[in-house]
């Protein structure tokens, strides 16, 4: 018996293989805004007070959790994407972020994370001093002289 293309079975296939559990779980967004880097996670369905934020050395961990749908009598799950439970995503920072003034929010479904550049990372101008060499030397102050020889 032939089997028959679907195209939609196809392309939903293509998609499933991409998926990653960071990515489904806990996308984010990372950039640099000034002299902050900014991190944005996508955590949606989440109560913020499950929501965990801690530095240990320089790594960086986020903890969230979603709970599962409590399944009702009359559902039958035709697609279950969203996932349920416990979710962590590390970052290993550098030496040129400040640890103690990273702030964390939380709206709209987004984790909102400010980690600001360290004073001493950040770039700086350094004057050059330099000695003023505006003074003349007249011939009536140089002199000359020669060396003696005994006879």
């Amino acid at each position: 018996m032939a089997r028959q293309f679907d195209p939609f079975r196809e392309v939903d296939r293509w998609f499933g293989d991409m998926r990653t559990p960071a990515s489904t779980a806990m996308p984010m967004d990372l950039y640099r805004e000034g002299d902050a880097f900014v991190a944005k996670v996508d955590l949606p369905g989440v109560d913020p007070k499950s929501i965990d934020v801690d530095v240990d050395e320089r790594t960086l961990t986020i903890r969230a959790e979603r709970p599962a749908v409590q399944k009702q009598e009359q559902q039958k799950w035709l697609v279950r994407e969203r996932p349920a439970g416990t979710f962590a995503r590390q970052l290993t920072l550098g030496y040129g972020v400040a640890l103690d003034k990273i702030e964390a929010a939380y709206a709209d479904g987004v984790l909102t994370l400010q980690i600001p550049v360290a004073e001493e990372a950040k770039p700086r101008k350094i004057s050059v001093s330099h000695a003023d060499s505006s003074k003349v030397v007249s011939p009536a102050e140089s002199k000359v002289i020669e060396g003696s020889t005994e006879e």
